[in-house]
């Protein structure tokens, strides 16, 4: 007789349960029949996202050097950066410039800035090459250049990215001296440049 019970109890609170989920059915069929698609209304008007487009610089850019230096104040250390950039058109213009800041960002912007500024125009041959051998000295660096047709740029260091910015195609340089400051070459081998006729 308990079982029986039971068993009944059970069938009726599952009658109830599915009226109640009928209901709930019905009233929600409602809800969605008076409201309109809410998101190909709203959104259709949104534009992609994009990312705005940097204007293309005519100067291409090689950043030689970067290096993280340290202050000593009384409060402590204060650290900054410090940048190297060689900046040129690869059509006989080449610079070099050095900029410092707390940020990299804003280093790598003085560098640009300074190299501009300290740009040279260097005489090239119709064959993309220097016209004679040349040679300069700039601080412990010592350097020369020599026209290689057929050799393609055969240089080392900071030497061959000023001679490939400039746009010399055909040409062969050295360092001679045992300087490995990457600055002092780069400024040495635009003195030579600048010194051709």
């Amino acid at each position: 007789m308990e079982k029986q019970e039971e068993k009944n109890n059970i069938v009726v609170e599952a009658d109830v349960k599915e009226e109640n989920n009928s209901v709930a059915v019905e009233v929600a069929g409602d809800n969605s029949d008076s409201k309109k698609p809410f998101l190909k209304k709203n959104f259709k008007s949104r534009k992609p996202r994009t990312k705005p487009e940097r204007q293309k610089s005519e100067f291409d850019q090689k950043i030689i050097d970067i290096r993280r230096v340290t202050r000593v104040v009384k409060g402590g250390r204060r650290f900054s950066f410090s940048v190297a950039m060689i900046l040129g058109n690869r059509k006989g213009s080449v610079g070099v410039g050095l900029g410092k800041a707390s940020d990299t960002s804003l280093a790598i912007d003085k560098a640009m800035r300074d190299a501009k500024r300290k740009m040279v125009r260097v005489k090239l041959t119709k064959d993309m090459t220097i016209p004679h051998e040349v040679g300069a000295k700039y601080c412990a660096s010592d350097v020369v250049i020599r026209p290689a047709k057929g050799r393609g740029v055969v240089a080392g260091s900071s030497l061959r990215s000023v001679l490939e910015l400039a746009g010399v195609k055909e040409v062969g340089g050295k360092v001679l001296s045992r300087s490995k400051n990457k600055i002092n070459n780069a400024r040495a081998a635009i003195k030579a440049l600048s010194k051709l006729k």
